[in-house]
C-alpha cells in the first residue's frame, strides 16, 4: 500500500516520503480501516517535528484524525492509533474510539467533524459552560479549531466575535456567521473587543493560539469571564499572571480532550452524539477549504505548520478524486 512516512523529525514537507510499505497489522483491540479521507491537524506538524506530547518510534505515518471504512463496510469516524495514521491506504485505530460517520456529511467532512469539533464542545460546553447571550471570543477564527468553535458557539446562542489574520481570513470567519470579526494586523484586538461589548470584555474566550492572543485575551475578558486554553498555535507558551486572574475575577481553564477519550470514553460518544445531530440540523458543516490528492499531503502538513490555511485541508487516498 501506499503511505507518508516520517523517517527523521523535522519540517513536514522535508521529512515526510511517500513510500510502499505492507499493509499494518492490528494489535489486540485494534482494527484496519481503509482510509476514506484524512483531515490534517497542527499535531500532524509538530509529530513531524518531533514536538508532540506523543512521540511514536521512527519511522511511522501521520495522519491523527480520519473517516475510513470497516472490513464489515462501517464507514466510520475516529482517531487513529499511531505508527499507523491516515495518511496512508490503510490505518489502524482502536476499536473502542471507532465512531459512525454522519450520513450528512461526505468522507472529508466526517474525518474533520472529530478532534476539533469534540474540542470545541468539551472547551465551550463542559469546561466554560458558554451561555446564551454570553459573548464567546474566538483567536484563529478562519482555521480548523477555531471554525469550529465559532460554529458551535452560534449554536448555542452566543455572540461571537473572531479574530482573524488578514482580509481573506477576515471574509472566510465572516462566512462561518461571526457576528463580528476583528482583523488583528488591521486592528486593535483588545480595544475593538471592549467596543463591542460597552466595556465589559468576552465572557468566554477560546484560544487555540497562545503568546499574544493570550495576552489580549487576559486584557478583554469580562468579568467572572472564563478563558479556555486550547492550544500554542503561535508556538509560544504564555506564562499566565495569576495575580491579574485574581483581581479580575476570571477563570483560566486547560483542554486537553484527549484525557476524556482515556478516562471518560462514554463523555465523547455523548458528544458525538451531539455533534451528529447539530450536523443533521445544518447547524454546524465543517469548513472544508481544500480536498488535497494523496501526492499533495506533505505539503499540505506543511501549509498547515505555516499557518497559511484557512478551515480544514482533508488528504484523500490515492485513486479518490478531490
Amino acid at each position: 500500500m501506499q503511505a507518508w512516512r516520517v523517517h527523521e523529525n523535522g519540517e513536514p514537507g522535508a521529512v515526510m516520503r511517500r513510500e510502499e510499505v505492507a499493509v499494518p497489522e492490528p494489535g489486540p483491540g485494534q482494527v484496519l480501516l481503509k482510509v476514506r479521507a484524512a483531515n490534517v491537524n497542527f499535531p500532524d506538524a509538530l509529530l513531524a517535528r518531533g514536538q508532540y506530547q506523543i512521540r511514536p518510534p521512527l519511522p511511522f505515518t501521520p495522519g491523527v484524525e480520519l473517516c475510513g471504512e470497516t472490513g464489515d463496510g462501517r464507514r466510520v469516524v475516529t482517531t487513529a492509533a499511531l505508527p499507523h495514521g491516515g495518511f496512508a491506504d490503510y490505518a489502524v485505530a482502536d476499536a473502542a474510539g471507532l465512531l459512525p460517520a454522519p450520513d450528512v456529511l461526505d468522507d472529508a467532512e466526517a474525518a474533520a467533524l472529530h478532534i476539533g469539533y469534540q474540542t470545541g464542545w468539551f472547551g465551550l460546553h463542559r469546561r466554560a459552560a458558554l451561555r446564551a447571550g454570553e459573548t464567546l471570543l474566538v483567536h484563529a477564527a478562519a482555521g480548523g479549531v477555531g471554525s469550529a468553535a465559532v460554529q458551535l458557539g452560534k449554536a448555542a446562542g452566543a455572540t461571537v466575535i473572531g479574530v482573524a489574520g488578514g482580509p481573506a481570513k477576515a471574509a472566510t470567519a465572516r462566512a462561518l456567521g461571526c457576528d463580528l470579526v476583528i482583523d488583528r494586523h488591521a486592528e486593535d484586538v483588545v480595544a475593538a473587543v471592549k467596543a463591542a461589548t460597552g466595556g465589559r470584555g468576552a465572557d468566554v474566550v477560546y484560544d487555540p493560539v497562545g503568546g499574544e492572543a493570550y495576552r489580549q485575551s487576559a486584557k478583554c475578558v469580562a468579568f467572572e469571564g472564563r478563558i479556555v486554553v486550547v492550544g500554542f498555535a503561535s508556538g509560544t507558551v504564555p506564562a499566565p499572571s495569576l495575580h491579574h486572574a485574581l483581581v479580575k475575577n476570571y477563570t483560566i481553564l486547560g483542554l486537553h480532550w484527549g484525557l476524556y477519550a482515556q478516562r471518560d470514553p462514554a463523555s465523547v460518544l455523548d458528544c458525538h452524539r451531539a455533534l451528529t445531530a447539530l450536523a443533521e440540523q445544518g447547524a454546524v458543516k465543517p469548513l472544508v477549504a481544500e480536498r488535497v490528492p494523496f501526492a499533495g499531503a506533505a505539503d499540505a502538513v506543511q501549509r498547515v505548520a505555516d499557518g497559511t490555511t484557512t478551515g480544514r485541508l482533508v488528504v484523500l487516498p490515492e485513486g479518490v478524486r478531490p
